[in-house]
C-alpha cells in the first residue's frame, strides 16, 4: 500500500494527466463523489443540503501554487464571495484557504495581506477562515503568518490552523498554537514527507494523532479533529467521557463523500460533524491525494462508475 500512496501522490503532481482529467467528461464523473462541483452555486446547494442534515461545513475553492499576483487576488475573491453568501444564506459554514492559492510562493507577504482581509471580512460577518496545511517545506512560515493575522485586534479568534499529526515537531506546533489561543484543525496528512520529518509508519502516526488529539480536548479553545478512522474517533470520545470534557467543545470533521454513515451517526450522538465541501475547477491534485489516502477508494469509484 504504501507504494501504491506513492505512485497516486506523484501521479497527483502530473500536469499532461491534470490537464487531460479536468477537461475530460471522465474526470469530472469520476470527481463527483469527493468534489461538490465546479462553481460556487455547486458548493452553496451541497452546503445547504448538509446543513438540513445537521452537518455544518467548511467551504474550499480548490487551487494551489498560484503562478500570479493577479491569480492571487482571483483566489481571495471567490471567498469574499462565499463570506457574503453563507451570511446571507445564514449557513453553517466557514472557509478553507491554502496560503500558496494567495500566493505565498510568489511573496509571503502578499499572501498574509490578503489573508488578513479575509479574516478581517470572516470577522465582521461573525464567521472563520481556517488556514490549510501543505507539504513541510511551508509548515514553518504557514505557522509565522497564522500567528501574526491572528495578533491584529479585528482578526483574532476568526482564524485558525491545521496541525499534521505525521509531522514530529507537531506537538511543539500545538503547545505554541494553544498558548496563542488559535484554532486547530487536527489530520493525519496527506503529503509525501521524508523518514527525516514524519513518522513513517502508520502506528506511530496514529499514536501521535490520539496524544495530540487528547491535548486540544484538555484546552479551552474550540479546537477540530479530522479523521474517518473509527478507532481514533473511538479513542477521542472515550477520553472525552473519561475526562468529563462535553462534546459541544469540539467537532469532527470529515470530507465530503467519504464516511457519510458515520457522519450522521455521530450527528446522532450528539457529536458536532462538520464536512469539508471542495469545489472549482482545479479538482485534480486534491482528488489524487484522496486516492492516495485511501486506495480503497479505487475500487468504489470504479464500482460504480462502470455500474453506471
Amino acid at each position: 500500500m504504501p507504494a501504491l500512496r506513492s505512485a497516486f501522490i506523484a501521479l497527483s503532481r502530473n500536469r499532461v494527466l491534470r490537464n487531460f482529467c479536468e477537461n475530460s467528461r471522465i474526470g469530472t464523473q469520476l470527481s463527483a463523489r469527493f468534489i461538490a462541483g465546479l462553481e460556487i452555486a455547486d458548493a452553496l446547494r451541497v452546503a445547504e443540503a448538509l446543513n438540513r442534515q445537521e452537518l455544518a461545513v467548511t467551504l474550499d475553492s480548490l487551487g494551489e501554487s498560484v503562478t500570479s499576483e493577479a491569480d492571487a487576488h482571483h483566489a481571495a475573491e471567490i471567498y469574499h464571495q462565499l463570506l457574503d453568501l453563507i451570511t446571507a444564506r445564514k449557513l453553517n459554514a466557514h472557509i478553507s484557504v491554502k496560503l500558496t492559492q494567495l500566493g505565498l510562493e510568489l511573496s509571503p507577504a502578499l499572501a498574509e495581506s490578503i489573508a488578513l482581509s479575509l479574516v478581517r471580512h470572516a470577522q465582521a460577518t461573525g464567521n472563520f477562515v481556517r488556514i490549510d496545511m501543505e507539504d513541510s517545506n511551508l509548515t514553518q512560515v504557514t505557522l509565522d503568518i497564522v500567528r501574526r493575522v491572528h495578533a491584529h485586534s479585528d482578526a483574532r479568534g476568526s482564524i485558525g490552523v491545521v496541525i499534521q499529526a505525521y509531522l514530529y515537531r507537531s506537538q511543539a506546533d500545538v503547545e505554541q498554537l494553544i498558548a496563542d489561543g488559535i484554532r486547530i484543525r487536527l489530520c493525519k496528512g496527506a503529503y509525501k514527507e521524508p523518514p527525516e520529518v514524519a513518522f513513517p509508519d502508520k502506528a506511530d502516526v496514529d499514536s501521535n494523532f490520539i496524544l495530540l488529539g487528547c491535548m486540544l480536548l484538555d484546552s479551552s479553545i474550540h479546537h477540530a479533529l479530522a479523521t474517518h478512522d473509527e478507532a481514533m474517533i473511538a479513542a477521542i470520545n472515550a477520553y472525552a467521557q473519561q475526562h468529563q470534557i462535553v462534546p459541544s467543545s469540539f467537532e469532527f470533521q470529515m470530507l465530503y463523500g467519504i464516511k457519510r454513515d458515520l457522519q450522521r451517526k455521530l450527528v446522532r450522538e450528539g457529536y458536532n460533524v462538520r464536512v469539508y465541501v471542495p469545489f472549482g475547477r482545479d479538482w485534480y491534485p486534491y482528488f489524487m491525494r484522496r486516492l492516495a489516502e485511501r486506495p480503497a477508494n479505487i475500487l468504489f469509484l470504479a464500482k460504480n462508475y462502470f455500474r453506471s
